[in-house]
């Protein structure tokens, strides 16, 4: 892969996507981002831009062009060593205000859902939080589309007049492009501005958590339990059959909150986006928040007491049954299979 450098502005229309690279090789969300990036941007006509602040940063300008960025802006610097929410809002409405990029499109993690905000704050622009879709409409604007409501209602909103049109998107809700060793991508590398005030937060010690071996997101079989499991120590069930299908397990909103699985486990609105090969649902009523962050899954089997939940209708196969009874029929005869 090759690099052409340059400190020149570009003033044709843009789409920025933020460069997250914390845990590169487990969080893949901006790479997601710049994969729909370059979809939306054949449809008006504008270039795909990655922005990353760091300290020796490099690398992961080397990654986002293999992975379809056309320009990378950086701003690299030893103030940038660990991240900051005020200073890198700050960096990047400055980049914003004198780029003028036409959507700018920030990853849903932790550490976006401060700073997305934050930014569009300062450029008194709109932002959509959590998108589960990105498109064009017919006059060229973003149609950002996310749950509302509590989850009961898909929006879909448009920034029609304030620029840069804003939105977090979750991990895992579209597929990043392969790796491009030949991609060729302008780096534009720009001084740290005099104008941005000094940390008032100092990081002082951090420890990032060992993450499971094979993420939600990514996992070929996601099994999902719904309150309809009956109980937490039913529900517990679901992975020992994820162990012997090598699968993870995934949580309703209600199994959350009734702490019968970790927040980890979340799929929904407000948790993981996933596209399993195949996804298995045990005792979910089909809550939009829910299905919303499943409709990418290619087979769906879902095994409910209840015919006419929603979670059956949309369901490839659909099972009346018992959630909990069934689950420890599976796990009889896979237990069956694997000692033959």
């Amino acid at each position: 892969m090759s690099m052409m450098k340059s400190t020149m502005n570009n003033s044709s229309r843009s789409i920025w996507v933020f460069g997250d690279y914390r845990n590169y090789f487990q969080n893949r969300v901006t790479l997601q981002l710049l994969a729909r990036a370059r979809e939306l941007a054949m449809q008006i006509e504008a270039s795909v831009c990655a922005v990353v602040f760091g300290n020796q940063v490099e690398e992961y300008i080397h990654e986002y062009i293999a992975h379809g960025a056309q320009t990378v802006y950086v701003i690299d610097h030893p103030r940038l060593k660990t991240y900051s929410t005020a200073t890198y809002a700050a960096l990047m409405a400055h980049l914003a205000t004198e780029h003028e990029p036409d959507i700018l499109l920030i990853g849903a993690t932790d550490f976006g859902r401060e700073f997305a905000p934050r930014v569009a704050k300062r450029l008194k622009t709109g932002l959509t939080a959590d998108c589960i879709g990105l498109d064009i409409n017919e006059k060229g604007l973003l149609v950002q589309t996310a749950p509302s409501f509590g989850g009961n209602l898909l929006a879909r909103i448009i920034t029609p007049e304030k620029r840069p049109q804003m939105a977090t998107v979750r991990p895992g809700t579209f597929p990043e492009l392969p790796h491009d060793h030949q991609a060729l991508g302008r780096v534009i590398t720009l001084p740290f501005p005099e104008n941005i005030p000094d940390d008032r937060v100092r990081l002082v010690h951090s420890e990032r958590t060992p993450p499971r071996e094979q993420r939600l997101e990514d996992a070929r079989i996601v099994i999902c339990g719904g309150r309809g499991m009956g109980s937490r120590a039913k529900f517990r069930k679901l992975f020992e059959m994820a162990r012997l299908m090598g699968a993870e397990v995934g949580a309703t909103r209600p199994v959350v909150y009734s702490q019968w699985a970790e927040h980890d486990c979340l799929v929904g609105q407000a948790g993981k986006h996933v596209r399993p090969q195949v996804l298995f649902s045990f005792g979910v009523s089909g809550a939009i928040q829910h299905t919303a962050a499943i409709h990418d899954a290619e087979l769906i089997v879902a095994v409910n007491k209840n015919p006419n939940a929603s979670m059956m209708k949309i369901a490839d196969v659909a099972i009346v049954a018992d959630a909990s009874q069934f689950c420890s029929a599976l796990i009889r005869e896979l237990k069956k299979r694997i000692r033959e």
